[in-house]
This record gives C-alpha cells, sequence and structure tokens, in this order.
C-alpha cells in the first residue's frame, strides 16, 4: 500500500516555463493538483514535495523568493483544507559547487521516508524529468515519468484504488 506520494514542483504541481520560477507573479499552479491532493489526503496518502531550486545558487532568486513563491502555493491549497505535509528543496547548481541534496541525489527522498516512517516500498515518486526518476531510484523508490505539466489523475486514480 503507498503511504507516501513525493511530487516534483516545477512541470508537476505548477507551470513548467522552460525557465526558472524566479516571483511568485510567474508561479501557475496547474489545475489537476488540487482534485488529486483531495484524492490522496482522503486516503490518508502523505505528500511531499522534492525540488530543486538551483536558481537560488545561480542568484536569479533567494530563499525568501522562494519562501514568497511557496506561500503562494500554501495560499491555493489552503482555499481547499489542502497543506503539503513537508517541501524539501536543494538550493545549490553544480556549475557553484557539489553538493549531496541535488537531484538524482536521494536525500531529499531519504530525508521523507526516514522522517514519516514509510519504507521505499510504501513510496512513489511523480516527476517529470529523468533526475526525477534517478533520484527515486537511488532511494529505492518506485517512480513515474510524465511529460511536463501533464496531468498525472490516472496515476493518482490506481494509487487510492489499492
Amino acid at each position: 500500500m503507498v503511504k507516501l506520494i513525493l511530487l516534483d514542483r516545477d512541470g508537476v504541481i505548477n507551470k513548467e516555463l522552460g525557465a526558472y520560477v524566479t516571483n511568485p507573479v510567474d508561479f501557475e499552479l496547474l489545475p489537476h493538483v488540487v482534485p488529486n491532493l483531495i484524492k490522496l489526503k482522503r486516503a490518508e496518502v502523505l505528500v511531499v514535495v522534492i525540488t530543486n531550486q538551483g536558481g537560488i545558487a545561480k542568484g536569479l532568486y533567494t530563499h525568501q523568493t522562494l519562501t514568497q513563491i511557496h506561500q503562494k502555493l500554501k495560499m491555493a491549497l489552503d482555499e481547499h483544507q489542502l497543506v503539503f505535509d513537508e517541501i524539501y528543496y536543494c538550493p545549490h547548481h553544480p556549475e557553484y559547487g557539489k553538493c549531496l541534496c541535488r537531484k538524482p541525489g536521494s536525500i531529499m527522498i531519504e530525508k521523507a521516508l526516514a522522517r514519516f516512517g514509510v519504507t521505499p516500498q510504501e513510496a512513489i515518486m511523480i516527476g517529470d524529468t529523468q533526475r526525477d526518476v534517478d533520484a527515486a531510484n537511488a532511494a529505492g523508490v518506485k517512480a513515474v515519468k510524465i511529460e511536463s505539466n501533464q496531468d498525472w489523475s490516472s496515476i493518482i486514480d490506481e494509487i487510492v484504488a489499492h
């Protein structure tokens, strides 16, 4: 049984722009996200966001700006009494040094598993890049790769049906 869904952010939760989301104004929640989160919460599945935010290391935006972007996301979910159980992000970028948390590394996923006491077999990662799949696989978690901005309702329907 699935107890934890791990979601990439850009292209899965919000519209992929082809560039960094550097301002809350540019953050656009995809229309299928709220109905999917409602289904997951009704099924008592935990939902955690796992996102690389290398634009911080590049100086394109700050931790404070990212907090504002995530606050916009939280406000949109509040309208439906929804909340993510956690949001983990990596602010690093390989052009500006090495880190252990950036996907395809698995540390953010491993943190979520440990925090919520979930085994890798009880989790699924949904992402739109090979990096997401590789991070999940490195943590022993099943991954489902979708196209950017694709509706992932059929994946959620299958999860909550079991």
